[in-house]
C-alpha cells in the first residue's frame, strides 16, 4: 500500500525515509502505516491552563462592575522577587 507523502509533515517524511533506508520499501511502508495509526490526531488539543482558570474565577465577580476596567493593553501579573518579598506585582501594559 503506497503512502501519500504529500499529506505528511516534514518530520513524518523524515521518519518514513529513515525506515525505508533501514528496513526496505515494503516493510518500511507497513511499519510506518502502523506507527501513523497509533499517533495522536494532528488536530491541536484544547488544553486548559489551571492558573488561567483560577484567575478567571477570581475575577468573575467583577464582570458587571463598571468601575473595574482592564484597558486595551491589559495588565501583567508577576510574583514578587527578592529578599523578603511576597505577593504579586501588577503593572499596566503600555504601548
Amino acid at each position: 500500500m503506497p503512502i501519500d507523502e504529500d499529506v505528511l509533515s516534514k518530520g513524518q517524511r523524515v521518519k518514513l525515509n529513515a525506515l525505508r533506508k533501514s528496513l526496505g520499501e515494503d516493510l518500511a511502508d507497513d511499519v510506518f502505516a502502523k506507527w501513523l495509526k497509533r499517533q495522536k490526531s494532528s488536530k491541536p488539543e484544547d488544553i486548559k491552563d489551571p492558573v488561567a482558570e483560577k484567575l478567571a474565577e477570581a475575577l468573575s465577580g467583577l464582570v458587571k462592575d463598571p468601575l473595574f476596567r482592564l484597558g486595551n493593553q491589559g495588565y501583567t501579573i508577576r510574583r514578587a522577587r527578592g529578599k523578603g518579598a511576597s505577593g504579586f506585582i501588577v503593572t499596566k501594559n503600555e504601548k
